[in-house]
């Protein structure tokens, strides 16, 4: 579905909008029930198995139904899943593989990729997500919130929002395989013969990581006036979209340099309870497990308004209201989240030191002439065709659709 264009022509303060300069966009996934998605793959499995297992109100009760699906309810399989399409209510089989997501900013958790569950999974999205695709996310805007407008992953993205409204996905590609940019048409070519023969559809995702911010008319992508303010920008551009791969594509996890490394100082209990930070000795307390040294700048990094590792940790430990198939959790914590937790305190933090750079760009977009909408409308860019903010076309073959029918497309 299109974003509604916002009022006006495209402009917002100083520069064009996202909306504008990647035109197709997605809403957030709604799962419907929270227990198809866990930071916890096993725990997945298992809730899938009570729930197969259980019979009669038992497992109406368990399944959770929603206007939007039942154990009745025929949808077509995920494209790209090999999932089944019967009636859930005649499910017994074994669980699907659960896929790695995208479960808000920079918490990457599990997810049931079963279309029988999941009450508006956005087909589009999993047509397009491959090897080659980028994610760009937009974050819930909170008014004078300091935190990144924007973030990007290999992953397919849920979209959810800690808070505000929640943003749009923005694939960088419209079709698989690396093919036909989610650009406004003619955007490139005017900004190669403003910038050089060097922009692509990549350095204009990193420009965009770089330079956007979020504004009550929606998410402002300032450009500028000259290619050496703009080379700039992709450069800086290009670090975060490195930082934020973490590891895909051959990139480098995330790693601060020796001597500012978090090391488990005290091992995580089993059940730790609540998690603490220590700003003079650098450590943040699991219960009574340790880690340590985690900078100030990761502890405070935040998105929407809200603490990224509190956040992260609240998704981890049980709260007395669990109920149903969301109390299935692990028993103890597990020794993987503590490693993700640790990859986790060196990415915010080495984005937080990246911050003062992207603070340094915005000041002198705001002060220095730029190239705005008007620009790109004397380029012949805008205003968008309606097209370009609808998805493409990107069947090649069938998709399974309900009960095994195959969908006529």
């Amino acid at each position: 579905m299109a974003a509604p264009a916002a009022a006006g022509s495209g402009e917002g303060p100083r520069g064009p909008l996202l909306d504008d300069l990647m035109p197709w966009s997605v809403r957030p996934l709604r799962t419907g029930r929270p227990w198809v998605t866990a930071p916890d793959a096993a725990c997945l499995r298992a809730r899938w198995d009570r729930l197969v297992r259980a019979a009669g109100e038992e497992r109406e009760r368990l399944f959770a139904p929603t206007r939007a699906r039942t154990q009745q309810s025929a949808v077509a399989a995920l494209p790209g899943r090999p999932g089944a399409t019967g009636r859930f209510a005649r499910e017994s089989g074994p669980c699907p593989e659960p896929v790695r997501i995208l479960h808000g900013p920079f918490d990457e958790q599990w997810l049931l990729p079963d279309h029988r569950l999941i009450d508006v999974a956005r087909p589009e999205l999993w047509r397009v997500a491959d090897d080659r695709q980028l994610f760009l996310v937009e974050h819930g805007r909170v008014p004078n919130d300091p935190g990144p407008a924007v973030s990007v992953t290999t992953l397919l993205p849920d979209g959810h929002s800690p808070a505000g409204r929640p943003g749009r996905v923005r694939p960088l590609y419209r079709r698989p395989g690396g093919l036909e940019p989610n650009l406004a048409p003619g955007l490139l070519p005017a900004l190669r013969a403003r910038y050089g023969d060097v922009v692509t559809a990549e350095s204009v995702l990193a420009w965009i990581l770089a330079a956007a911010r979020p504004s009550p008319a929606g998410c402002v992508v300032p450009l500028p006036a000259d290619a050496a303010r703009w080379a700039d920008g992709v450069e800086l551009g290009r670090e975060l979209l490195r930082l934020q791969l973490r590891g895909a594509r051959g990139a480098e996890r995330p790693r601060l340099p020796g001597g500012q490394r978090p090391y488990v100082r005290a091992a995580v209990p089993p059940d730790p309870g609540q998690l603490s930070y220590d700003a003079d000795e650098r450590v943040l307390h699991l219960g009574s497990g340790r880690v340590s040294p985690v900078p100030t700048g990761a502890w405070e990094f935040r998105v929407s308004g809200v603490r990224v590792l509190e956040l992260w940790f609240e998704r981890r430990t049980a709260g007395p209201g669990a109920a149903g198939l969301e109390a299935v959790r692990p028993r103890t914590w597990p020794q993987e989240w503590t490693s993700e937790l640790l990859e986790l305190v060196s990415l915010l933090a080495l984005l937080a030191e990246l911050r003062p750079r992207q603070e340094e760009l915005a000041d002198a977009l705001a002060a220095g002439p730029g190239a705005g909408a008007d620009a790109l409308r004397a380029a012949g860019v805008l205003p968008v065709p309606e097209a370009a903010r609808r998805p493409a076309s990107v069947l090649d073959h069938r998709e399974e659709g309900p009960d095994g029918q195959f969908a006529l497309l």
